[in-house]
């Protein structure tokens, strides 16, 4: 590998993006040489440009960051995954890391901090910012199965149950099992509320 790391910026926010990009191209051992605004776009970015690490928002259209990070990881287990996030969200910790993430920093970080991410990430090093580490232990699991997240994801345009039904492949007592089960776990009153406290959490 030469001493230039290459890096793919994912992040749906221009300003931010562009921002980004160039604070960390002051670096003299890092290049930008692919940016993109959408998650479903991450993958082919990563390949025609044999980038090193990736830093990926986690708020995108098409797929989130932590999406696109469990993508890269299957699909190209070498490259180095950095998740950005504006959100403090102890589950999006949890999330990223099994997707396969070597790093987990919030956006505001310093940028010679993000850059010391990228490189840190390259020597086999994890890092994670420790205000949402802390956070993630003191939240504990998500109690949600993957099958009661998805409804639950479904359920927050205000779906019928038999509009859900259809549109998961399920019958309505199914989907009314797993919206019970999912508001019961939660302690929570009916859906809307299941849906925001699992979302506040990073759990969907």
């Amino acid at each position: 590998m030469s001493g230039t790391i290459k890096v793919l910026l994912a992040e749906d926010q221009s300003m931010v993006r562009e921002a980004l990009a160039a604070l960390l191209g002051l670096e003299d051992d890092i290049e930008v040489v692919a940016q993109v605004a959408r998650g479903d776009e991450v993958l082919a970015a990563a390949r025609a440009h044999d980038v090193d690490v990736a830093l990926l928002d986690i708020e995108m259209p098409g797929a989130t960051g932590i999406e696109a990070a469990a993508q890269l990881h299957k699909e190209l287990p070498g490259l180095k995954l950095v998740v950005l996030t504006t959100f403090g969200r102890p589950g999006y910790l949890r999330s990223a890391m099994e997707a396969g993430a070597d790093a987990f920093l919030v956006k505001d970080a310093p940028a010679a901090q993000l850059a010391e991410a990228v490189r840190k990430v390259l020597a086999g090093e994890r890092v994670i910012d420790p205000t949402l580490a802390a956070a993630a232990l003191a939240g504990g699991a998500n109690p949600l199965t993957d099958r009661e997240r998805e409804v639950l994801r479904a359920a927050a345009d205000g779906s019928t149950n038999a509009e859900l039904a259809v549109a998961l492949h399920l019958s309505q007592g199914t989907v009314r099992n797993y919206l019970s089960t999912a508001i019961q776990k939660l302690a929570v009153r009916n859906r809307a509320e299941a849906v925001r406290i699992a979302r506040e959490k990073g759990w969907l």
